[in-house]
């Protein structure tokens, strides 16, 4: 199955700050409780992006750590580089697609992660083998995605607005499936841990930036809703309507992000 998608920073920056300031629990807290890495360790993060993840291991481990992160986005490489400055060569990033085959060598790592990035992948099962392939054995994977009951007011309320039915997502469409049963395919035991964290909006305009981002950051998928421009922005007024009636009615808006983690180990 074949994505077109590409994260912009912009977008991808506007979710993670909604995240952090209108949920109550954090989600790199929660992977680091579950995975509890040791110092020492050698990590891979693939689709690192901005390099949040790569930056949470590295504090925790205060730097005793050897990280690589990979990513196709050469803006987002960039921003990692860029808020990694300083922090020595135990943190580097690198382009990486996780299409091809993994540029490193059998048995490497100690951990590889891939945190809201593998259901973009055109071949599943390649991306998962190459990621078997690059770890020791004992070695973890740790991949997080959203599942099917993820953020239901944002696709509520768009549903309401447009009268159309959502179109299937990337990841929770594919993640607690196709996606799961790739991993134990190739993985001896997998478990799967799950992050839920709802965002209350005391106001429509946070929620409106989110779906503004969620919806820009590719518009294929929603190519039934808007064509361009002007659509977008009429389909964007009709989401502010019925976002202002549910307010009115519950007092606020509560969106759950319904994540699942899961650990593979080789």
């Amino acid at each position: 199955m074949k994505i077109n998608y590409q994260e912009t920073g912009k977008d991808l920056q506007t979710r993670i700050d909604i995240h952090q300031k209108y949920g109550n629990r954090d989600i790199d807290q929660w992977m680091l409780e579950i995975l509890s890495p040791s110092k020492g360790i050698h990590i891979l993060d693939v689709g690192c992006g901005s390099g949040k993840q790569c930056l949470a291991f590295f504090n925790y481990l205060e730097g005793e750590v050897e990280i690589t992160g990979g990513d196709v986005s050469t803006e987002l490489l960039s921003q990692a580089r860029e808020v990694s400055a300083g922090l020595g060569d135990n943190l580097t990033f690198m382009e990486l697609d996780f299409n091809k085959e993994f540029p490193f060598k059998d048995d490497l790592f100690d951990l590889v992660t891939c945190c809201f990035a593998i259901y973009y992948a055109k071949d599943i099962l390649h991306t998962v083998c190459e990621m078997y392939r690059v770890l020791k054995p004992g070695g973890r994977l740790f991949a997080t995605g959203p599942m099917p009951e993820n953020k239901q007011l944002f696709y509520d309320i768009i549903r309401e607005a447009t009268r159309h039915p959502i179109p299937p997502m990337p990841g929770s469409s594919r993640y607690n499936s196709e996606i799961l049963g790739a991993i134990q395919s190739q993985f001896s035991c997998v478990d799967v841990h799950i992050f839920e964290n709802p965002l209350a909006f005391p106001e429509t305009e946070p929620f409106l930036a989110y779906t503004r981002a969620s919806l820009s950051e590719d518009r294929k998928l929603w190519r039934d809703l808007f064509r361009g421009r002007e659509t977008f922005e009429r389909v964007m007024q009709e989401i502010a309507k019925v976002a202002s009636h549910r307010l009115d009615q519950d007092g606020r808006l509560v969106m759950t992000k319904v994540v699942g983690g899961f650990v593979a180990y080789k």
